[in-house]
């Protein structure tokens, strides 16, 4: 069974795939990635991803972004971290959050993802993560479901897909055997066949052989 931290290193293995397919396809416009929904354990330390694409080189003076929270999609947006043209990303200051969240990202490989330490039940709800990269006059905005949960999962029982890989295998098995079971009897079939027709041939000449020879008696 995977652990949320396995499950936030998958999730930014398949966006960092997905961003590789879209630069290989070609730039279109802006465009957010982020994972849907994220489960986290409580108390435990988690990365929320966002990684973005452009097709403009960022441009330090001009470039934009904002993490904000918010519980609902009803409730007023957070702001908790920004990006500042001469800091760099910076943590806003947050009554929710504290010092808890810290920015992991890599700007320099659109990589705008931060993590959240000692999650808490209260820091469940919606992650916004907004990028403004001009030229690019669109807004990326990407939106991220954080679920906090107090204990894993129990693991899947795979008895049943055990049974049913076993039985489906042994049908295949059986049916493999069928196939050559039949084959085999067919073949042994027609070889009778051909031995039957083929003595029945024999039968049918030796006495016309019989008859030839007789015919050749002396006179």
């Amino acid at each position: 069974m995977s652990s949320p931290e396995q499950e936030m290193r998958s999730g930014v293995q398949l966006v960092s795939a997905l961003l590789l397919l879209l630069s290989l396809s070609g730039c279109s416009s802006m465009d957010v990635l982020v994972s849907s929904y994220i489960n986290a354990l409580n108390g435990t330390t988690v990365t929320i991803p966002c990684t973005f694409t452009s097709c403009y080189k960022i441009d330090r003076t001009k470039f934009a972004m904002n993490w904000t929270y918010q519980e609902t999609l009803n409730n007023t947006e957070e702001k908790f971290m920004t990006y500042d043209k001469n800091k760099g990303m910076q943590p806003v200051p947050s009554n929710r959050f504290g010092d808890r969240v810290v920015f992991s990202g890599n700007l320099e490989k659109n990589d705008l993802s931060i993590t959240l330490q000692d999650v808490q039940l209260e820091d469940e709800g919606l992650y916004n993560c907004y990028v403004r990269n001009p030229p690019d006059r669109i807004q990326g905005h990407g939106v991220i479901n954080f679920n906090v949960v107090t204990e894993l999962p129990p693991p899947r029982d795979s008895t049943i897909a055990v049974a049913i890989g076993a039985s489906v295998g042994g049908a295949l098995a059986l049916l493999i055997l069928s196939m050559v079971v039949v084959k085999c009897l067919r073949r042994h079939r027609k070889q009778e066949l051909i031995s039957e027709e083929k003595m029945e041939e024999e039968g049918k000449l030796e006495p016309e052989a019989v008859a030839e020879e007789g015919t050749k008696l002396p006179q």
